[in-house]
């Protein structure tokens, strides 16, 4: 039995949420306010028409520097046969923006007459034109742009900069607009420590309140932050009705599922209704809605019980808030851009949620690809490098590598089109590279998916280049074979990014006297692994067998991780004691290093996009000494090879 009250499909949910505001007169907008025209104004949402009070330009303007004239006295006038116009007459001189005079109907540039007399330019005594002008030539007439009492933007539209200025122009002072929503947002427990606190054992920066704030700010609302409430029913029941009597919506960061220390669902059974506890979507499966009274009886607020997991908070956000309040604010509901794009790899996803699965996506040749990110609901960096989502529907169990999928984007499709893809072995100078390449115009999503994972998606044709750094054990040459083996036949090049030292990655001051691969084999040392298919393993599992050593006697092989970085968090947190990494990510997190190998870390470049001009900002940044430089200031790096090409099998069309 489900430990929810009740976990039910999420469009189930969302309509007892909406029943219930039906109820409570809170289906609609929430109201008006008058507010001055200002650059404040801009992204309000106006909820009146508004009609031109006055007419722009509410006179006939010039709108030439030049000479004000009637239209009728120019007629005949040729190049060959001017027609000669008096000043003060017949002509006057007039700049732009002047009333046209009541007598003229046409101004004339200065440039096309020919001054006939006089000391000053602008005042001669006659002047001379050689060509017709018509009626009301160069000149704004009264009501061009606006007349009195037409319509100048309607009810429920979103005010642009540009509007403010028509408005203005149409005699406005004021502008009647939807009432921003006030939102409360609660976070929850007692580990939590607010942002810039030194942290000890067991304690968490409360960040998720200023992503959510910053959601609601950019959704339109007026979000406020309350402190860190503890775990403790009634300072929370307290702090929550507090919220409720002076805002719209009360969202409660973490305590939403049913743990011991879970309390909001009480507190909202307490101060109100509790209309739903666990919806079936992954990530953010214990989200609760309610409804509190406020203190006086004035009226009843809707509540939000938000996970507690920075990817769920989002997603719920997204979900059930952006909705809310682009209808409290009579905004037409965003709909999301979407494309349609081709799974990289298989995606499993549980049969009876609402999966959103968060993608990289780019262009590789003719297909648009979405790669799969971290499922963690914990992972908000997995939101930072999200191109969009793909929302895998209850029933289905996933979805197969190569299946059309549909994505729901967070980025432009400009972006995705000037995204290069890097899908294999991780480097962290790969992260150097990644930022450099912004300036020049391109996006890099990579992948850590190991040296053999990135061949593999070569010879799919699903990235641009591949991190490699492969050992063959009979040649003792690094990538070539790989290539041969993975790649026959591919229009493949293989171009020398860095040589760089690997090594043991062990605690500061090496308390276990950790100095070879002899060492592993103790029973008080713990290690942790590289997985399947990266180049570190393959270099750990060569060494072994030189060394005669059994996989078997090192305690925690089986324990892998995706990244140098990865390893280095896991002896610095004493999960592991050691683990075969690069120096850079040792000094990283100040760690101690064992040097024992010096390797080549390639970049395995499909060649179309060498020849075609995609990948040029990343062969330029290579011969580019400020880059380089940045890349030997890192422990363990020389870049005295980078850019050549060691290997280039390009036979074109």
């Amino acid at each position: 039995m489900s430990v929810y009250l009740h976990d039910i499909p999420l469009d189930e949910a969302l309509q007892s949420f909406r029943q219930e505001l039906e109820r409570h007169g809170l289906y609609g907008r929430l109201g008006c306010e008058e507010i001055p025209l200002d650059e404040k104004a801009v992204d309000r949402i106006l909820i009146k028409p508004i009609w031109a009070k006055l007419s722009s330009p509410n006179y006939h303007a010039c709108a030439m520097d030049g000479f004000a004239v009637r239209s009728e006295e120019t007629e005949g006038a040729l190049p060959s046969r001017p027609v000669i116009l008096d000043m003060g007459v017949q002509a006057i001189y007039v700049d732009t923006g002047d009333p046209l005079p009541g007598w003229a109907n046409a101004v004339v540039p200065i440039e096309l007459v020919e001054q006939v007399g006089g000391d000053d330019p602008r005042q001669p005594r006659q002047i001379k034109l050689r060509a017709t002008l018509a009626p009301w030539s160069h000149v704004r007439t009264l009501g061009e742009d606006i007349v009195a009492t037409q319509l100048m933007l309607a009810e429920g539209h979103e005010l642009r900069p540009v509007d403010l200025a028509a408005l203005a122009s149409s005699g406005a002072t004021h502008v009647n607009v939807s009432r921003k929503p006030l939102i409360a947002i609660i976070p929850t427990g007692t580990e939590l420590v607010p942002i810039g606190s030194v942290l000890t054992q067991g304690s968490i920066i409360e960040s998720n309140s200023l992503m959510m704030a910053g959601q609601i700010r950019s959704w339109g609302g007026e979000p406020k932050r309350y402190p860190i409430i503890p775990d403790q029913f009634d300072i929370l029941c307290r702090s929550v009705q507090q919220a409720a009597d002076d805002n719209d919506l009360v969202l409660v960061n973490a305590g939403s599922s049913a743990g011991s220390e879970d309390f909001t669902a009480g507190v909202v059974e307490k101060l109100g209704k509790l209309l739903v506890h666990g919806v079936a979507v992954r990530p953010g499966h214990p989200v609760i809605l309610g409804m509190i009274c406020r203190s006086d009886r004035s009226g009843w607020v809707p509540i939000i019980g938000v996970p507690g997991y920075p990817v769920s908070a989002a997603l719920t956000g997204e979900i059930f808030v952006r909705p809310l309040l682009e209808m409290w604010l009579g905004k037409q509901p965003t709909k999301p851009v979407e494309i349609s794009a081709q799974l990289t790899r298989k995606t499993t996803s549980p049969p009876g949620d609402d999966d959103y699965v968060r993608v990289a996506v780019g262009r590789v040749g003719e297909r648009m690809l979405a790669a799969p990110l971290s499922r963690g609901a914990g992972t908000i960096t997995s939101l930072v490098k999200a191109d969009g989502i793909i929302i895998i529907p209850r029933g289905v169990q996933g979805y197969s590598a190569g299946n059309e999928v549909t994505v729901r984007l967070y980025r432009s499709l400009g972006d995705l089109e000037k995204t290069i893809f890097v899908i294999g072995s991780h480097d962290l100078t790969l992260d150097l590279l990644a930022s450099a390449l912004e300036s020049r115009g391109r996006r890099m999503v990579s992948a850590n998916v190991g040296s053999q994972g990135g061949l593999v998606a070569l010879r799919r044709k699903e990235t641009h280049m591949a991190g490699c750094h492969l050992l063959h054990p009979e040649t003792g040459v690094y990538n070539l074979r790989a290539i041969q083996d993975y790649l026959p036949g591919n229009d493949i090049m293989i171009v020398h990014w860095v040589k760089r030292e690997q090594g043991l990655i062990v605690a500061k001051g090496n308390p276990k006297c950790i100095h070879s691969l002899e060492d592993l084999v103790s029973p008080s040392i713990v290690y942790v692994n590289r997985q399947r298919g990266a180049g570190t393993r393959v270099l750990l599992d060569y060494h072994l067998t030189r060394l005669g050593i059994p996989v078997q006697q090192i305690k925690g092989y089986p324990q892998e991780e995706y990244t140098h970085l990865a390893v280095a968090a896991a002896v610095s947190s004493g999960r592991a004691d050691c683990g075969l990494g690069v120096a850079a990510a040792a000094e990283a997190l100040n760690l101690d290093f064992i040097p024992l190998y010096h390797e080549d870390f390639d970049l395995i470049v499909a060649c179309e996009y060498y020849h075609n001009g995609f990948l040029d900002p990343v062969f330029e940044l290579m011969s580019e000494p400020k880059f380089q430089q940045s890349i030997s200031n890192m422990a363990g790096y020389d870049v005295s090879v980078m850019g050549e090409i060691v290997l280039d099998q390009w036979k074109g069309d």
